[in-house]
């Protein structure tokens, strides 16, 4: 987005933006006091963020088609439809992959190969594994939960120990994953490469998951051996997953890896007779459908920021965070906090990420923190804090399901447990200040001039001369 810096600050732009916390944070904490499941899921977060826009409407001056060009700049900008376009094909992807069965495959290939006396240590891993083939926390929360509910109650094993295993595996996936809606919203709102991003964050996660896997092999032993039964699984439908990853993690461009994605697990599930070809049509529309939240709030919250930096917003807000930044290292804290801040008014990491992006872009430009490193920090602490809030779906929904299983579990039971999480933060915060994980950036630095890294100047010199040699016929 075109953020204009030098505008003269004006803190009462950000109202749209605390018009929306306050509904939807509002909302969920009076429900959640009266009781009602799923507390802070029952305001629709598009909604609130419709009422917020119009606020934003109200608050900017000029005509009403002077502000809506202000929107529609914002809202129509490459990086915006870019997002929307991967989260569309990604759900499709997921959608196809899920319904011929791949998920149940991927699973059970996990717990065939995982010795029953790791089993605490195992499920973490196989969820880590399928949070980033999938791209998503709660369908590997869905689909692992009650598997490791079953196998904690037969090995004697803390059923919260177990269930915070899946869930901080699955908080790893999402943080990882090429095709996850976070990765997708930090990378497009910084305007780096997925690859790139994740070759920062892999060593980041990295060390922690190495570090919850010795915990929960300590911790997770089992006093009895289950018996795991006969654990049956195609491997060719956890192709598509292993295609999709590998094929990202080589530098296809997303929108190719995406789409084959979707044709193999399509012709997989043909071919395996999972699924006919108008059961692959209904998954690919159901897929893009599922996606409705995060593109519409997506899109309206494109257009809002731009109204809200036309009206000063961001530069008042970054005079006021000049306070606390020194330099490059205290802009990376405040870029921590500030997602971790959006992430605890929103409960939903994407939505955090959406809001905050465009801020931490200006703070990085300011204060010269590479692209591919605030990528990371908004998706690593994002991450971080929707796995350790109460009120947080993927909490919520392990819990549910560990309740449906007879045994009693709160969110707060499971909180303590999440030793990924926990470690995640402390290696985040400690990446800061020891850069062990920048060697990309190190290797190939960011060119501030041409906002690209040095290896893309002369593609991007290119390109730019195309496009004046095309306006000047």
């Amino acid at each position: 987005m075109d953020h204009t810096l030098n505008k003269k600050g004006n803190g009462l732009a950000l109202v749209p933006f605390l018009v929306f916390v306050v509904i939807y944070l509002g909302a969920g904490l009076i429900l959640q006091a009266q009781g009602v499941e799923m507390a802070f899921y029952q305001f629709p977060s598009v909604t609130a963020m419709f009422i917020a826009l119009l606020v934003a409407f109200a608050m900017t001056r000029g005509t009403i088609n002077e502000r809506f060009n202000i929107f529609a700049k914002g809202a129509a900008n490459v990086d915006v439809l870019t997002m929307l376009m991967i989260y569309l094909l990604a759900g499709a992807f997921s959608g196809v992959a899920g319904a011929m069965g791949g998920r149940d495959a991927t699973v059970n290939l996990g717990l065939s190969l995982i010795p029953v006396q790791f089993l605490a240590a195992g499920v973490f891993i196989i969820s880590a594994f399928m949070g980033t083939a999938t791209g998503t926390s709660m369908g590997t929360i869905g689909a692992v939960v009650p598997i490791a509910v079953g196998l904690a109650d037969k090995g004697g094993i803390s059923v919260p120990i177990m269930v915070a295993a899946c869930v901080g595996g699955a908080m790893f996936g999402d943080n990882l994953s090429m095709i996850s809606d976070t990765t997708i919203a930090a990378t497009r709102s910084q305007g780096c490469e997925m690859r790139d991003k994740f070759r920062v964050n892999f060593f980041i996660a990295l060390p922690a998951a190495l570090i919850t896997i010795v915990v929960l092999l300590i911790v997770g032993r089992p006093e009895v051996m289950p018996e795991l039964g006969v654990l049956e699984y195609s491997f060719i439908k956890v192709v598509p997953y292993l295609a999709v990853l590998i094929l990202a993690l080589v530098g296809m461009n997303v929108f190719l890896v995406l789409t084959l994605g979707i044709f193999l697990a399509g012709a997989v599930g043909i071919a395996t007779g999972s699924l006919d070809i108008f059961g692959f049509a209904q998954n690919i529309w159901s897929g893009f459908t599922g996606m409705n939240e995060v593109f519409f709030l997506t899109l309206f919250c494109g257009g809002m920021s731009e109204m809200v930096t036309y009206n000063g917003g961001i530069t008042w807000l970054i005079e006021k965070l000049r306070s606390m930044m020194k330099g490059n290292k205290s802009a990376q804290v405040g870029i921590a906090t500030l997602v971790s801040l959006a992430d605890c008014a929103t409960a939903n990491n994407t939505v955090a990420i959406v809001l905050s992006g465009s801020m931490a872009k200006d703070i990085s430009r300011e204060y010269q923190v590479d692209p591919r490193r605030t990528a990371s920090l908004l998706d690593v602490f994002s991450c971080v804090l929707q796995g350790i809030i109460p009120y947080g779906a993927q909490l919520l929904t392990a819990a549910a399901l560990t309740s449906s299983y007879g045994i009693a579990m709160s969110p707060t039971d499971i909180i303590p447990n999440l030793w990924y999480c926990w470690i995640l933060a402390v290696v985040g915060i400690a990446s800061i200040y020891i850069p062990f994980a920048d060697g990309v950036c190190r290797k190939d630095p960011w060119n501030w001039e041409y906002d690209v890294a040095e290896s893309g100047v002369a593609a991007k010199k290119a390109m730019l001369e195309a496009e004046s040699s095309s306006a000047q016929g």
